[in-house]
């Protein structure tokens, strides 16, 4: 096992950081609280390149992999700067289409994702499904040469500053299980009978969460993904990079909150003395260190099996859940370290709050993590 990065991957690590060093998290946190969105940010990343480093070079891409998109992810979550976007666009729908997609499907929409000149969101949560896939409820049935899509999702991030979404529909239903039989739709965000409504959300972040409602949207033939009734596998093939990518997500964050604990600790004096001295404070930064270098670790593994082919599913459910856990430890230690100051807008790290505590429920619940490491890790019976 080699653990240095190659050159390639650390001048993508550089790069990424120059360019989300110059804007910053104070940008980042501003833009958000006003509304806008983060454009700049996202089209700096796109003329380098850095967007689709994980998509085929045919199609415009870098030709690499989940483990460069991690690092991306990573470094602009390090300054402060998570881009939620890349987790969806690149990493799950690019991922899909680029492994399900037909010939035609894969040039009409993987150069736009490349190059970050468009963007295409996941539709997949309903209100009453829960994280159970299976009993999606949003149909599509089958109209002349194309599909009608009538439906509702929740909680559905960039909607509004994306063109395309992929949407998880039911087709039908298996007569010997019941389950829904899925399949996957690149529907326009625009598309006539689709409406949309912002959730109020208590997170500082310029994407924001839409609940969806489909009353028979058609779709044309071409846009079904993968072949009717085959959207299981291809949905658990884009999960996992989700998975992935919003795990190195949480280490950068954990990352940026001991950067800000620790420069703090060194600088901050109590009777003469830095409070990085003392145990209380020192300790909770170090333990939150371990567990962040622990969850990156993880997030590495996790990326390279997925890019070698082979079964990522284990550790890229370990990598969510530490990595999430390692986020809050850090964000959390940083914030004590500071005192009060550590609620203060000044110093950027409560406004994060909302964003570390999200990654315990989304994109997977730790609960469900917990479950998929009862069953398939322990071999213990399945529990619902």
């Amino acid at each position: 096992m080699d653990f240095e990065e190659r050159e390639e991957q650390r001048m993508l690590r550089e790069g990424v950081r120059r360019i989300a060093t110059s804007f910053g998290h104070r940008w980042y946190v501003e833009r958000a609280r006003r509304g806008e969105k983060t454009k700049e940010l996202w089209d700096a990343l796109a003329r380098e390149g850095y967007l689709g480093v994980s998509l085929p070079e045919q199609y415009g891409g870098g030709g690499l992999g989940i483990t460069e998109l991690c690092i991306v992810c990573e470094e602009l979550s390090t300054q402060g700067c998570p881009l939620l976007l890349l987790v969806v666009s690149p990493a799950i729908c690019g991922t899909v289409i680029a492994r399900f997609g037909d010939d035609a499907q894969r040039a009409r929409w993987l150069p736009g994702l490349a190059k970050g000149s468009a963007t295409m969101v996941f539709a997949l949560t309903e209100p009453d499904a829960g994280s159970n896939s299976h009993q999606v409820s949003t149909t599509a049935v089958r109209d002349g040469d194309g599909w009608r899509i009538s439906g509702q999702k929740y909680y559905i991030s960039g909607v509004d500053e994306a063109e395309q979404m992929l949407l998880v529909a039911r087709t039908g239903t298996d007569a010997r299980t019941g389950r829904g039989q899925l399949s996957l739709f690149v529907v326009d965000t625009d598309a006539p009978g689709l409406k949309r409504d912002a959730i109020p959300m208590e997170i500082v972040s310029p994407e924001k969460q839409f609940t969806l409602f489909f009353d028979d949207v058609r779709v044309p033939a071409d846009r079904l993904i993968g072949g009717e009734g085959n959207g299981l596998k291809a949905l658990f093939h884009g999960l996992n990079p989700e998975r992935i990518t919003s795990a190195a997500y949480c280490v950068g964050l954990a990352r940026y909150a001991l950067d800000k604990g620790a420069a703090y600790a060194r600088e901050r004096k109590v009777w003469s003395t830095p409070i990085g001295a003392h145990q209380g404070i020192a300790h909770p930064l170090a333990r939150a260190c371990i567990q962040m270098e622990l969850a990156k670790l993880m997030t590495q593994k996790a990326a390279w099996l997925h890019d070698a082919g082979k079964d990522a599913g284990e550790a890229s459910n370990m990598a969510r859940l530490s990595a999430a856990d390692a986020a809050i430890e850090s964000l959390d230690a940083a914030i004590q370290t500071h005192g009060g100051n550590g609620l203060a807008s000044e110093y950027g790290l409560a406004d994060l709050w909302g964003f570390a505590r999200l990654q315990r429920i989304a994109p997977v619940s730790r609960e469900m993590v917990l479950n998929f490491v009862s069953q398939h890790s322990l071999g213990l019976p399945k529990s619902y």
